[in-house]
């Protein structure tokens, strides 16, 4: 299982829950951007497109950094990839069912053949 504390997972999972953010992520993955020049884009204030940074900030999916009087915003590839993991993670548990749903009926019905279990047919 991946190591990712859960407060960490629940912090990206909020971040990735708002399609603005998702929308602002998808911006500053392509390349470093201002907060102010990112604003204009969206049907919202200044102050709220702050807000939607930061929340994507104190979830490690973006940092910041000033320059003069300008915030640069930056996508974290590293954290997209822990969120996509823990994704992963969830799959696995999935994909494991899956196997064993095939194991149970390739060792099926016909039972009173003693072969049965013996032939995987996949």
């Amino acid at each position: 299982m991946l190591d990712i504390d859960e407060d960490r997972a629940d912090a990206l999972f909020h971040a990735l829950s708002d399609r603005t953010r998702r929308d602002i992520l998808r911006r500053v993955l392509v390349g470093e951007k201002s907060v102010s020049a990112l604003a204009p884009k969206y049907d919202m204030s200044l102050t709220a497109v702050q807000k939607h940074v930061a929340v994507l900030e104190r979830a490690g999916l973006v940092t910041r950094r000033r320059q003069g009087r300008e915030s640069l915003a930056r996508g974290d590839v590293a954290a997209v990839g822990s969120a996509a993991a823990l994704l992963r993670d969830l799959e696995e548990i999935w994909r494991d069912r899956i196997s064993r749903i095939d194991d149970l009926l390739a060792d099926g019905p016909d039972q009173e053949d003693h072969h049965a279990g013996h032939r995987h047919h996949h």
